[in-house]
Protein backbone atom coordinates (compact mmCIF):
# COMPACT_ATOMS: atom_id res chain seq x y z
CA UNK A 1 0.00 0.00 0.00
CA UNK A 2 1.46 3.37 -0.98
CA UNK A 3 1.47 6.36 1.36
CA UNK A 4 -1.52 8.00 -0.38
CA UNK A 5 -3.70 4.86 -0.05
CA UNK A 6 -2.64 4.43 3.57
CA UNK A 7 -3.82 7.91 4.57
CA UNK A 8 -7.12 7.45 2.73
CA UNK A 9 -7.72 4.19 4.59
CA UNK A 10 -6.80 5.83 7.90
CA UNK A 11 -9.19 8.72 7.20
CA UNK A 12 -12.05 6.29 6.47
CA UNK A 13 -11.38 4.37 9.68
CA UNK A 14 -11.73 7.57 11.71
CA UNK A 15 -15.38 7.79 10.72
CA UNK A 16 -16.36 4.17 11.46
CA UNK A 17 -18.29 3.91 14.75
CA UNK A 18 -16.39 2.36 17.63
CA UNK A 19 -19.13 -0.30 17.91
CA UNK A 20 -17.93 -1.91 14.67
CA UNK A 21 -14.65 -2.80 16.39
CA UNK A 22 -16.39 -4.19 19.48
CA UNK A 23 -18.59 -7.19 20.21
CA UNK A 24 -21.86 -7.39 22.04
CA UNK A 25 -22.34 -9.87 24.84
CA UNK A 26 -25.14 -11.52 26.77
CA UNK A 27 -24.65 -11.93 30.50
CA UNK A 28 -26.78 -13.74 33.04
CA UNK A 29 -27.66 -12.19 36.37
CA UNK A 30 -29.56 -13.17 39.51
CA UNK A 31 -31.48 -11.12 42.05
CA UNK A 32 -33.13 -12.29 45.26
CA UNK A 33 -36.69 -11.00 45.52
CA UNK A 34 -38.26 -10.28 48.88
CA UNK A 35 -41.63 -9.92 47.12
CA UNK A 36 -41.39 -13.45 45.71
CA UNK A 37 -39.15 -14.91 48.42
CA UNK A 38 -37.06 -16.47 45.68
CA UNK A 39 -34.13 -15.85 43.37
CA UNK A 40 -34.98 -14.65 39.86
CA UNK A 41 -32.61 -14.78 36.92
CA UNK A 42 -32.36 -12.63 33.82
CA UNK A 43 -30.33 -12.39 30.63
CA UNK A 44 -28.93 -8.99 29.63
CA UNK A 45 -27.79 -8.06 26.13
CA UNK A 46 -25.01 -5.46 26.27
CA UNK A 47 -24.48 -3.64 22.94
CA UNK A 48 -21.17 -3.58 21.05
CA UNK A 49 -19.83 -0.32 22.47
CA UNK A 50 -20.85 -1.12 26.07
CA UNK A 51 -17.99 -0.20 28.40
CA UNK A 52 -15.94 1.38 25.60
CA UNK A 53 -16.95 5.00 26.26
CA UNK A 54 -16.64 6.19 29.88
CA UNK A 55 -19.95 7.46 31.26
CA UNK A 56 -22.01 6.43 28.24
CA UNK A 57 -25.52 5.24 29.07
CA UNK A 58 -28.05 3.44 26.91
CA UNK A 59 -31.81 3.14 26.43
CA UNK A 60 -33.28 -0.15 27.60
CA UNK A 61 -35.79 -2.66 26.26
CA UNK A 62 -37.40 -5.16 28.62
CA UNK A 63 -38.21 -8.25 26.55
CA UNK A 64 -40.64 -10.84 27.96
CA UNK A 65 -40.96 -14.55 27.15
CA UNK A 66 -44.09 -16.71 26.82
CA UNK A 67 -45.77 -19.25 29.09
CA UNK A 68 -43.61 -22.19 30.17
CA UNK A 69 -40.56 -20.39 28.77
CA UNK A 70 -37.75 -18.54 30.56
CA UNK A 71 -35.31 -15.70 29.86
CA UNK A 72 -33.06 -18.14 28.00
CA UNK A 73 -35.62 -18.72 25.24
CA UNK A 74 -35.08 -15.27 23.74
CA UNK A 75 -31.34 -15.94 23.69
CA UNK A 76 -31.29 -19.49 22.31
CA UNK A 77 -34.53 -19.66 20.30
CA UNK A 78 -35.14 -16.01 19.39
CA UNK A 79 -31.44 -15.35 18.62
CA UNK A 80 -31.80 -11.86 20.06
CA UNK A 81 -28.05 -11.17 20.09
CA UNK A 82 -27.61 -11.90 16.39
CA UNK A 83 -30.66 -9.86 15.40
CA UNK A 84 -29.70 -6.88 17.58
CA UNK A 85 -26.12 -6.92 16.30
CA UNK A 86 -27.24 -7.01 12.68
CA UNK A 87 -29.69 -4.12 13.12
CA UNK A 88 -27.19 -2.02 15.08
CA UNK A 89 -24.37 -2.58 12.59
CA UNK A 90 -26.71 -1.65 9.69
CA UNK A 91 -27.84 1.41 11.71
CA UNK A 92 -31.47 0.31 11.53
CA UNK A 93 -31.60 0.36 15.34
CA UNK A 94 -29.77 2.26 18.03
CA UNK A 95 -27.52 0.59 20.53
CA UNK A 96 -29.63 -0.43 23.50
CA UNK A 97 -29.51 -2.73 26.49
CA UNK A 98 -32.03 -5.58 26.24
CA UNK A 99 -33.12 -7.16 29.53
CA UNK A 100 -34.88 -10.53 29.47
CA UNK A 101 -36.30 -11.43 32.90
CA UNK A 102 -37.49 -14.88 33.97
CA UNK A 103 -41.16 -15.11 34.92
CA UNK A 104 -41.82 -18.73 34.05
CA UNK A 105 -40.79 -22.31 33.61
CA UNK A 106 -42.77 -25.48 32.88
CA UNK A 107 -46.21 -24.58 34.22
CA UNK A 108 -47.31 -28.20 33.97
CA UNK A 109 -44.77 -28.93 36.70
CA UNK A 110 -46.62 -26.37 38.83
CA UNK A 111 -44.07 -23.60 38.39
CA UNK A 112 -45.34 -20.02 38.62
CA UNK A 113 -45.80 -18.13 35.34
CA UNK A 114 -46.86 -14.55 34.73
CA UNK A 115 -45.65 -10.95 34.65
CA UNK A 116 -48.37 -9.46 36.84
CA UNK A 117 -49.63 -9.93 40.38
CA UNK A 118 -51.61 -13.01 41.31
CA UNK A 119 -52.42 -14.61 44.65
CA UNK A 120 -49.10 -16.06 45.80
CA UNK A 121 -47.09 -14.44 42.99
CA UNK A 122 -46.51 -10.67 43.23
CA UNK A 123 -44.37 -10.48 40.12
CA UNK A 124 -45.48 -7.02 39.01
CA UNK A 125 -44.55 -5.59 42.41
CA UNK A 126 -41.20 -7.38 42.14
CA UNK A 127 -40.57 -5.99 38.66
CA UNK A 128 -41.23 -2.33 39.43
CA UNK A 129 -40.07 -2.16 43.06
CA UNK A 130 -37.05 -4.49 42.98
CA UNK A 131 -36.01 -5.66 39.52
CA UNK A 132 -36.18 -2.47 37.47
CA UNK A 133 -34.24 -0.39 40.05
CA UNK A 134 -31.66 -3.18 40.38
CA UNK A 135 -31.06 -3.41 36.63
CA UNK A 136 -30.98 0.33 36.02
CA UNK A 137 -28.56 0.94 38.89
CA UNK A 138 -26.18 -1.90 38.00
CA UNK A 139 -26.03 -1.47 34.22
CA UNK A 140 -25.41 1.70 32.19
CA UNK A 141 -29.10 2.51 31.67
CA UNK A 142 -30.40 6.04 31.11
CA UNK A 143 -33.40 5.14 33.26
CA UNK A 144 -36.31 7.40 32.30
CA UNK A 145 -39.61 6.95 30.46
CA UNK A 146 -38.28 8.41 27.21
CA UNK A 147 -35.55 5.76 27.04
CA UNK A 148 -37.39 2.69 28.32
CA UNK A 149 -39.49 0.23 26.27
CA UNK A 150 -41.20 -3.09 26.90
CA UNK A 151 -42.03 -5.93 24.52
CA UNK A 152 -42.97 -9.58 24.70
CA UNK A 153 -44.54 -12.61 23.09
CA UNK A 154 -47.74 -14.48 23.96
CA UNK A 155 -48.09 -14.40 27.78
CA UNK A 156 -45.21 -11.92 27.80
CA UNK A 157 -46.92 -9.88 25.09
CA UNK A 158 -49.92 -9.56 27.36
CA UNK A 159 -47.58 -8.72 30.23
CA UNK A 160 -45.81 -6.03 28.18
CA UNK A 161 -49.14 -4.56 27.07
CA UNK A 162 -50.43 -4.60 30.63
CA UNK A 163 -47.31 -2.84 31.90
CA UNK A 164 -47.84 -0.12 29.30
CA UNK A 165 -51.55 0.16 30.16
CA UNK A 166 -51.15 0.30 33.94
CA UNK A 167 -47.75 2.05 34.05
CA UNK A 168 -47.86 4.46 31.12
CA UNK A 169 -45.52 6.81 32.99
CA UNK A 170 -42.70 4.26 32.78
CA UNK A 171 -42.45 3.42 29.06
CA UNK A 172 -41.93 5.24 25.78
CA UNK A 173 -43.25 2.31 23.76
CA UNK A 174 -44.81 -1.16 23.84
CA UNK A 175 -44.37 -3.88 21.20
CA UNK A 176 -46.75 -6.83 21.60
CA UNK A 177 -46.18 -10.06 19.66
CA UNK A 178 -48.98 -12.67 19.48
CA UNK A 179 -50.13 -11.19 22.76
CA UNK A 180 -52.39 -12.80 25.35
CA UNK A 181 -54.56 -9.67 25.59
CA UNK A 182 -57.43 -11.46 27.34
CA UNK A 183 -59.30 -14.75 27.65
CA UNK A 184 -63.08 -14.65 27.11
CA UNK A 185 -64.69 -16.27 30.13
CA UNK A 186 -66.83 -18.48 27.92
CA UNK A 187 -63.68 -19.71 26.18
CA UNK A 188 -61.52 -20.23 29.23
CA UNK A 189 -60.32 -23.72 30.11
CA UNK A 190 -61.91 -25.47 33.09
CA UNK A 191 -59.62 -27.03 35.68
CA UNK A 192 -60.09 -29.96 38.02
CA UNK A 193 -57.91 -28.13 40.54
CA UNK A 194 -58.88 -24.45 40.82
CA UNK A 195 -55.74 -23.82 42.89
CA UNK A 196 -53.32 -25.03 40.20
CA UNK A 197 -50.79 -22.51 38.87
CA UNK A 198 -52.39 -22.63 35.39
CA UNK A 199 -55.88 -22.04 36.80
CA UNK A 200 -54.65 -19.05 38.83
CA UNK A 201 -52.92 -17.60 35.76
CA UNK A 202 -56.05 -18.07 33.63
CA UNK A 203 -58.24 -16.24 36.15
CA UNK A 204 -55.67 -13.46 36.44
CA UNK A 205 -55.61 -12.92 32.67
CA UNK A 206 -59.42 -12.73 32.60
CA UNK A 207 -59.50 -10.25 35.50
CA UNK A 208 -56.69 -8.15 34.05
CA UNK A 209 -57.96 -7.97 30.49
CA UNK A 210 -55.98 -5.51 28.36
CA UNK A 211 -59.07 -5.02 26.19
CA UNK A 212 -61.28 -4.09 29.15
CA UNK A 213 -58.61 -1.72 30.45
CA UNK A 214 -58.84 0.30 27.23
CA UNK A 215 -62.60 -0.03 26.85
CA UNK A 216 -63.23 1.22 30.40
CA UNK A 217 -60.53 3.90 30.42
CA UNK A 218 -61.53 7.39 31.55
CA UNK A 219 -60.33 10.58 29.86
CA UNK A 220 -57.27 10.92 32.09
CA UNK A 221 -56.17 7.34 31.47
CA UNK A 222 -56.64 7.70 27.72
CA UNK A 223 -54.49 10.82 27.73
CA UNK A 224 -51.76 8.96 29.62
CA UNK A 225 -51.90 6.04 27.18
CA UNK A 226 -51.40 8.44 24.29
CA UNK A 227 -47.96 9.21 25.71
CA UNK A 228 -46.91 5.64 24.85
CA UNK A 229 -46.26 4.43 21.30
CA UNK A 230 -48.00 1.13 20.59
CA UNK A 231 -47.31 -1.68 18.12
CA UNK A 232 -49.35 -4.90 17.95
CA UNK A 233 -48.02 -7.74 15.76
CA UNK A 234 -49.86 -11.06 15.31
CA UNK A 235 -49.81 -13.87 12.76
CA UNK A 236 -52.77 -14.63 10.52
CA UNK A 237 -52.78 -18.27 11.73
CA UNK A 238 -52.34 -17.40 15.41
CA UNK A 239 -55.05 -18.62 17.81
CA UNK A 240 -54.80 -15.26 19.59
CA UNK A 241 -55.47 -13.18 16.47
CA UNK A 242 -59.08 -12.33 17.43
CA UNK A 243 -57.99 -11.05 20.84
CA UNK A 244 -55.36 -8.84 19.20
CA UNK A 245 -57.92 -7.49 16.73
CA UNK A 246 -60.27 -6.70 19.63
CA UNK A 247 -57.50 -4.83 21.43
CA UNK A 248 -56.67 -2.80 18.33
CA UNK A 249 -60.36 -1.98 17.83
CA UNK A 250 -60.60 -0.80 21.45
CA UNK A 251 -57.55 1.41 20.96
CA UNK A 252 -59.02 2.93 17.78
CA UNK A 253 -62.35 3.58 19.48
CA UNK A 254 -60.54 5.31 22.35
CA UNK A 255 -58.53 7.41 19.90
CA UNK A 256 -55.17 5.99 21.02
CA UNK A 257 -52.71 5.66 18.10
CA UNK A 258 -51.61 2.05 17.64
CA UNK A 259 -49.78 0.35 14.78
CA UNK A 260 -51.21 -3.07 13.92
CA UNK A 261 -49.62 -5.73 11.72
CA UNK A 262 -51.02 -9.09 10.69
CA UNK A 263 -48.27 -11.06 8.98
CA UNK A 264 -48.10 -14.57 7.60
CA UNK A 265 -47.43 -16.99 10.42
CA UNK A 266 -48.56 -18.71 13.57
CA UNK A 267 -47.81 -18.90 17.28
CA UNK A 268 -44.20 -20.04 17.06
CA UNK A 269 -40.56 -19.03 17.25
CA UNK A 270 -40.22 -18.53 13.51
CA UNK A 271 -42.75 -15.69 13.84
CA UNK A 272 -41.28 -14.17 17.02
CA UNK A 273 -37.74 -14.27 15.68
CA UNK A 274 -38.89 -12.37 12.58
CA UNK A 275 -40.82 -9.94 14.78
CA UNK A 276 -37.56 -8.77 16.35
CA UNK A 277 -36.59 -7.23 13.00
CA UNK A 278 -39.63 -4.96 13.36
CA UNK A 279 -39.56 -4.58 17.13
CA UNK A 280 -36.02 -3.29 17.62
CA UNK A 281 -36.17 -0.52 14.97
CA UNK A 282 -39.62 0.48 16.27
CA UNK A 283 -38.60 0.88 19.91
CA UNK A 284 -35.33 2.45 18.83
CA UNK A 285 -37.28 5.17 17.06
CA UNK A 286 -39.30 5.90 20.20
CA UNK A 287 -36.26 6.58 22.40
CA UNK A 288 -35.29 10.21 22.92
CA UNK A 289 -32.32 11.33 20.84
Amino acid sequence: MDKHSFFIALWVLCFIPVSLFSRSRVVNDTIFSKKLNAERTCSVYLPPSYGEVPGKKYPVLYLFHGMSQTNQDWVWRGHVQEVADRLIYSQEAREMIIVMPDAGGDIYKEIWNGFFNMPGWLYEDFFFEEFLPYVENKYHVIGDKENRAVAGLSMGGGGATGYGLWHADKFASVYAMSALMSIPEEGAARFDNPDSKLAILTRAVIERSCIKRVTNADAGTIQALKSVRWFVDCGDDDFLLDRNIEFFQAMRKAGIPCQFRVRDGGHDWEYWHSALYLCLPFVSGTFSK
